[in-house]
């Protein structure tokens, strides 16, 4: 019998707990993940358009407030998130845009580089977004 690629892959990988969200919260997220992405998107520009000096205080402050908010939503569901790759990515970009806001790392790179790793994480099937690292 002949083995497929990639089977098996799967079993072996570890998954997170998964608790209850209520279905409101799903759909009060979708909101949240879209205000998320304006003030993201604002703040994506203010550094590698160079058109104004920096982010607006504004979008800063929605970007950050929204991502929290999704952070809640999702914790629901996954309760080891600070254990599984989306949870450590979101760790990770928060200290690369800290980095980047505070001139330790240069600002342009170091903020396309945390949206690039955030969205590729953010768009990566479920078994490699909510696999347990440790």
């Amino acid at each position: 019998m002949r083995e497929r690629a990639g089977e098996g892959c799967e079993e072996s990988m570890k998954m997170g707990k998964i608790g209850h969200r209520p279905y409101w919260v799903l759909n009060l997220s979708l909101l949240i993940r879209a205000v998320h992405q304006v003030g993201a998107a604002v703040f994506l520009a203010a550094y590698l358009l160079d058109a104004i000096p920096g982010p607006p205080t504004l979008y800063v402050v929605v970007a950050f407030l929204s991502g929290g908010l999704l952070f809640f939503t999702e914790w629901l569901r996954h309760r080891q998130s600070y254990r599984e790759m989306s949870g450590m990515t979101t760790v990770v970009k928060v200290l690369l845009l800290g980095a980047a806001y505070h001139g330790y790392l240069p600002m342009q790179a170091t903020v396309l580089l945390a949206f690039f790793v955030a969205s590729v994480i953010a768009h990566a099937p479920k078994k490699v977004r909510h696999r347990l690292l440790y």
